[in-house]
C-alpha cells in the first residue's frame, strides 16, 4: 500500500471511529441512538476540522458526545501520521523506513531525518498553545458559566480555534461575544499560528530566542516563512478593510455597532474564513459582496503545514508570481530573490485545477439535489467544506441527505487533499523517461 494511500485510509479510519462514537446513546443529550447522517456529518466535519454542523453542538450533543468531536477535531488538526507517530513514540516503538517516508509526506519535509524530534516539537507546540488559549478565555466564560461549566467551555473552543475546527457550544456561535476584545484576541491569534503552520512558528522562537540573547548571527528566514507570513498579514488587511467598508452600511451585521466594535468585528471576520469557521456575526445578513470576499477568503485558505485547509497562501503567491512573470515578459518565476522550481509551479496549477474542480462539481451535484437553495448560499457552502471552514449562512441543517453526504465527501477530499487523494487513486508517479519535443500554442 501506498504512503498516499495510508494517510487517506486512515483518515476515513478515525472518521468511522468518530461515527460508531457519536452514534452511541451516552454522545446524544438526551440519551438516545443518534441519527447515522448525524454522526457521520459531524464526525467528518470534525476529523476534516471543518465546523459545519446539522445540529446545535451545545445542546444536541452530551459531555461525552462533545469530548469526543474536540478530541476528533485534534486528531483531524494534528493529522493523521502525526497522531499515529506520536502514539508510536508513546509506547516506545521504533520507526521502520516506511513510517519515516510516511511522516516525510505528511509533513511535506525536506528529508526523513529527526522525524522524532518534529513530531515531539509539533506535539508540545500544540499543547502550548491550546492551554495559553484555556487560561486567557477563562476570565471570559468563568464569571457567566462558573468554574466547571466555563473551564469545559475555554478547553473545548481553545481546542477548536487552533485546529482552526469553528464547532462552538454556543447557539449563535460567538456572536454573543462580540465586543469581546478577550475572546476575539484570543480566538483569532489561535486560529491564526494553527494555521500559519509549525516550522513558521519554529522559525519565529528561534529568531526571538536570538533577539533576546543578542546573538550577532540572527535567524536566516526561509521561503515557506516570509512567503507564509507575508501573505498572511496581506490577506488578514486587505479583508478586513473590505469588511469594514463593504458591511458597515448594514444594519443586520456591523452598521448597529459603535466604531470599535466594527472594527474588531470586520478583524474577526478577516481572520475567520482562513479555514476556522466562528463568526461574531449573523454570516446568512451579510451583503452579496460580503459573502463573495468571504468565499474568495475561504478557498485561500491557509499556510502549508498547518491546521487549516483550502487553496494554501504558498499556491496563491506562486501563481500570482507566475503572472507577474509573463506580465513582465521574463521566463523565470522568482519570489523573494529565489527561483521557483518547475515541478512547484506544476503542483500550484494542479492544485488550483482540482480545487477548482471539485468545488464546481459539488456545487452543480447540490443545485440539482435541493434546486430550491439559491445559488450563492450553495457556492458558500461548498466553499466552506472543501476549504475545511466551517462558515455558513445557515443552510446546513435543512439541506437533504443526498446534499449532506456530497458536504461530507467535498470535506474529506478537501482536509486529505486533491493531489493527494488522487497519488491514492491512481498510484505514485513514475518518472519520465520519454522527452517529446515541443511546439507553440496558443494561449490567453
Amino acid at each position: 500500500m501506498t504512503v498516499a494511500r495510508t494517510i487517506c485510509l486512515g483518515f476515513l479510519a478515525v472518521i468511522a471511529v468518530g461515527t460508531i462514537l457519536l452514534m452511541m446513546p451516552f454522545s446524544t443529550s438526551d440519551g438516545t441512538w443518534n441519527n447515522l447522517i448525524v454522526a457521520l456529518f459531524t464526525s467528518t466535519s470534525a476529523v476534516c476540522v471543518t465546523g459545519l454542523s446539522v445540529v446545535d453542538p451545545g445542546t444536541y450533543f452530551s459531555f461525552w458526545g462533545q469530548v469526543f468531536i474536540a478530541l476528533l477535531a485534534q486528531i483531524g488538526g494534528l493529522g493523521y501520521m502525526t497522531t499515529t507517530t506520536f502514539l508510536i513514540l508513546l509506547i516506545g516503538r521504533k520507526f521502520d523506513m516506511r513510517q519515516k517516508i510516511a511522516i516525510q509526506q505528511a509533513l511535506d519535509r525536506p528529508g526523513m531525518s529527526g522525524s522524532s524530534q518534529v513530531i515531539r516539537s509539533i506535539i508540545a507546540t500544540t499543547l502550548i498553545f491550546e492551554i495559553t488559549g484555556v487560561f486567557l478565555l477563562l476570565p471570559a466564560f468563568v464569571p457567566e458559566y462558573g468554574w466547571s461549566q466555563g473551564l469545559w467551555l475555554a478547553i473545548f473552543h481553545s481546542i477548536n480555534a487552533w485546529n482552526n475546527a469553528g464547532f462552538s457550544l454556543f447557539k449563535d456561535n460567538l456572536i454573543g461575544y462580540q465586543s469581546s476584545f478577550l475572546v476575539v484576541f484570543t480566538i483569532s491569534m489561535l486560529i491564526i499560528f494553527g494555521g500559519i503552520g509549525y516550522q513558521v512558528i519554529l522559525e519565529m522562537y528561534l529568531w526571538l530566542r536570538d533577539r533576546i540573547h543578542k546573538k550577532i548571527q540572527t535567524q536566516v528566514f526561509t521561503l515557506d516563512f516570509k512567503v507564509a507570513t507575508s501573505t498572511t498579514l496581506i490577506l488578514l488587511a486587505i479583508g478586513t478593510i473590505a469588511f469594514f467598508c463593504i458591511e458597515i452600511r448594514n444594519p443586520e451585521t456591523f452598521g448597529s455597532l459603535n466604531l470599535r466594535d466594527q472594527i474588531l468585528v470586520a478583524w474577526f471576520q478577516s481572520v475567520t474564513p482562513r479555514t476556522a469557521g466562528f463568526n461574531t456575526i449573523d454570516i446568512s445578513k451579510m451583503t452579496t459582496a460580503g459573502l463573495f470576499i468571504t468565499i474568495a477568503l475561504m478557498f485561500i485558505g491557509a499556510s502549508p503545514g498547518g491546521t487549516g485547509g483550502g487553496m494554501k497562501t504558498t499556491t496563491l503567491r506562486v501563481l500570482t508570481s507566475c503572472t507577474k512573470t509573463i506580465l513582465r515578459g521574463k521566463e523565470e518565476v522568482l519570489l523573494y530573490d529565489r527561483k521557483i522550481a518547475i515541478t512547484l509551479i506544476l503542483k500550484a496549477v494542479g492544485v488550483l485545477v482540482g480545487s477548482v474542480a471539485t468545488v464546481i462539481f459539488a456545487t452543480i451535484l447540490i443545485s440539482l439535489t435541493d434546486p430550491t437553495l439559491d445559488f450563492i448560499q450553495i457556492l458558500f457552502e461548498v466553499v466552506s467544506a472543501f476549504a475545511t471552514v466551517g462558515l455558513s449562512t445557515g443552510i446546513t441543517a435543512s439541506i437533504s441527505t443526498a446534499a449532506k453526504l456530497i458536504l461530507i465527501v467535498t470535506m474529506y477530499v478537501g482536509r486529505v487533499g486533491v493531489l493527494l487523494l488522487m497519488s491514492a487513486v491512481l498510484g505514485d508517479p513514475l518518472p519520465t523517461r520519454i522527452h517529446y519535443p515541443e511546439e507553440n500554442l496558443l494561449v490567453g
